[in-house]
């Protein structure tokens, strides 16, 4: 069993003092404020109590999908535990107008607000930024949105699925493998994505607004963002007026790129300069084949094949062992690793080393992992300072932390007992 890790006692990233009021839920925006968490900021997740026939099941969704342990309350549900530690909840109906008060003092404490709500239904609240900038002239107000609002779908919903079909990601596989059906990748690449557009955004607001004192609206539309992120490469040779050639790099789209089958199972592999595949076709004992193979003369012309060559790795690979080939391949520095499994991610040697996988003991939930901070700082470095709440769990703290009596809070009670 792993050894559980402590809590660090205060942030301690580059972040540190930052305020965040937090009204996104689901992936996109809770993603994103946990990273600037970790970063060291202090966010505040502002969610919402359940419906009228909601079955109990209020505040952000992830919360209830999966299979919390037994014992465990369900509000714990494990995509909500992996995105959003370092966060501290607090329970307001916004319809209600003595909701709607607490909070704008709540964000007049604040230095970044973050919402996903669609703009429309902000100012119906009366939380427009025109609102919010009257009790907080200098308020970073960051709308996490589906569309950009000056496009026709501007205010329609958006989820991953919606901007997977609308960005053409969904059409990517097509080109690999010739099935014509459109098919969505397995992750929510979507909301992840346009996630660390949001993280960029507030960065470079709250850079922004440290030269000039100035805050300001900022839009994050995640149909721009992820057809932005999916072009970078895929764009290819449309990028020109009038096109030269074809979407798609074709290198990635090849049907043979993938991790090559070796005796025991599978390696990422990717020989990348001339003398990284001479090298490695000396080690498979074909170097004559390959040097004197007219498609594979230099890059440009090895890109044109690139299939045939991906098919000559793969039958060179099945010859040997993983790692027999990571011993050969790393020794010579040709690009190699262990292709690993789901179920392998926890004991590989690399992960295992940086404690990537740190487990922590939850009050409420027990035992769980949570993935270390990816990105180091070695002045001002991420930590893990808090457990995924419960809902509404710290409202009484932050709402008096923002002024409020305790009479005022006892007033608001929508569901003041939901984290007991």
């Amino acid at each position: 069993m792993s050894d559980v890790n402590e809590l660090a006692p205060e942030a301690t990233g580059p972040l540190k003092g930052v305020r965040i009021v937090d009204l996104t839920s689901v992936v996109f925006g809770a993603y994103a404020t946990q990273i600037l968490a970790d970063m060291g900021a202090e966010v505040m997740k502002v969610e919402a109590p359940s419906a009228t026939g909601g079955g109990g099941m209020g505040g952000d969704i992830m919360r209830w999908p999966g299979h919390p342990p037994e014992g465990a309350p369900a509000d714990l549900g494990p995509i909500f535990m992996t995105i959003n530690r370092n966060k501290r909840s607090v329970l307001l109906d916004l319809s209600k107008e003595k909701a709607r008060e607490a909070f704008l003092k709540l964000v007049a404490t604040a230095d970044v607000l973050t919402s996903n709500i669609r703009y429309g239904a902000m100012k119906r609240l009366g939380l427009s930024y025109e609102d919010v900038k009257a009790v907080k002239p200098d308020i970073i107000f960051v709308h996490a949105a589906g569309y950009g609002s000056d496009g026709p779908y501007a205010g329609m919903p958006a989820y991953d699925d919606l901007i997977q079909a609308g960005s053409g990601a969904a059409d990517l596989l097509s080109y690999m493998d010739g099935n014509p059906a459109p098919r969505y990748m397995p992750t929510i690449i979507a909301d992840k994505v346009s996630g660390l557009f949001l993280v960029s955004a507030v960065t470079g607001a709250l850079f922004h607004k440290e030269r000039t004192g100035e805050g300001q609206f900022v839009e994050v539309p995640m149909l721009e963002s992820v057809t932005s992120f999916m072009l970078a490469e895929h764009f290819y040779d449309h990028v020109y007026d009038p096109p030269t050639g074809q979407w798609t790099y074709g290198r990635i789209t090849n049907p043979d790129r993938r991790p090559y089958k070796t005796k025991d199972g599978h390696i990422g592999l990717l020989p990348y300069s001339d003398k990284q595949w001479e090298e490695f076709f000396d080690l498979a004992g074909r170097l004559d084949e390959y040097l004197n193979d007219p498609r594979f003369k230099d890059y440009k012309v090895r890109t044109k094949n690139i299939q045939a060559l991906y098919a000559m790795i793969e039958e060179t690979t099945q010859l040997k062992t993983t790692a027999e080939w990571l011993e050969l391949l790393q020794a010579r520095s040709i690009p190699a690793v262990k292709m690993n499994k789901l179920d392998d991610l926890q004991e590989d040697p690399h992960l295992k080393a940086v404690n990537f996988f740190a487990a922590y003991e939850h009050p409420h939930a027990g035992r769980y992992f949570a993935m270390k901070p990816p990105v180091r700082f070695t002045g001002s470095p991420s930590n893990i300072r808090r457990h995924p709440p419960r809902l509404g769990e710290q409202t009484e703290e932050v709402l008096r932390e923002a002024g409020l009596s305790d009479e005022d809070i006892a007033a608001l009670a929508p569901g003041k007992k939901a984290a007991e």
